[in-house]
């Protein structure tokens, strides 16, 4: 009853019996119901002179316009209506809560750490797409952008990708393994090769920062930059990832040394070998 989006949550269930009749006897249970029955504070709420918060969640098993009413007694208190029916707050995500109550408290809200993943990030763009789109017009460029779309994201299934966003002309995609993701990209390469095109690749592997369903960070510009430096139908890796697949079958030519513009020091990259 009071917390209805829990109620087919068996393990919950069990302990919190387990915790009930640990607490106290049903004797006592009864007579703290009884007890709290019949509390009436009602009187006093208007003599509170402190800075109030009342929370209420809006499908709450207790009526919510109580809890409205309850903060009408009290001088400028403060209301807040969460999304949510369940009334103990401690048994499902109590962020929005707490969030709520540091807001009212230091007059800041928390902004939580990103999460972080380590993960290779793949780049892809058209090499010479504004010729093409100038060339082919609105029309069939644009069911060429759906082909080359269709044949990314068949491929990315097929290695295990994760795709992060379609960029216009190219895609941004993560794995959790390099190898696949540089197989992913080769295989890319030559699938849109028949449609008259070519594609570039850069790939990176680093920690990167996630934010609903979006990946940024440093590992993220690196990975766009390493894409920048590919030729056409290319795929350039830097040397973090070449040394995360060492003993595979893969094997790359150096590119050389260079600072890729935004990050720091200089980088070693390699192209895969044809």
């Amino acid at each position: 009853m009071v917390s209805p989006s829990r109620f087919d949550d068996e393990a919950l269930v069990r302990w919190w019996g387990r915790f009930e009749r640990y607490s106290m006897s049903p004797t006592m249970a009864r007579a703290a119901l009884r007890l709290g029955m019949k509390l009436d504070i009602r009187d006093i709420l208007p003599s509170i002179r402190v800075p109030a918060l009342v929370i209420h969640d809006s499908e709450d098993v207790v009526p919510i316009e109580g809890a409205r009413w309850l903060a009408r007694q009290i001088p400028n208190a403060r209301f807040v209506e969460l999304p949510g029916k369940d009334h103990w707050p401690w048994v499902t995500d109590s962020d929005e809560l707490v969030d709520e109550v540091e807001h009212f408290l230091t007059g800041e809200r928390h902004e939580p750490d990103p999460q972080r993943v380590l993960a290779t990030v793949l780049f892809t763009d058209i090499v010479g797409s504004t010729e093409h789109a100038a060339a082919l017009g609105d029309r069939r460029w644009r069911d060429l952008l759906e082909q080359h779309n269709r044949l990314l994201r068949r491929e990315l299934d097929r290695h295990r990708g994760r795709e992060v966003k379609m960029t216009g002309d190219g895609m941004l995609a993560t794995f959790d393994g390099p190898a696949r993701a540089i197989t992913c990209a080769r295989a890319i390469c030559e699938r849109v090769r028949p449609l008259g095109i070519e594609i570039r690749a850069g790939l990176h592997t680093g920690e990167c920062e996630l934010h609903n369903g979006d990946v940024g960070g440093m590992a993220v510009h690196i990975g766009a930059r390493v894409a920048d430096m590919a030729g056409p139908g290319e795929v350039v890796v830097s040397r973090t990832v070449k040394d995360l697949v060492v003993g595979s079958d893969l094997t790359f030519t150096n590119r050389g040394i260079h600072a890729l513009k935004g990050a720091p020091g200089k980088w070693d990259l390699y192209a895969l070998t044809r």
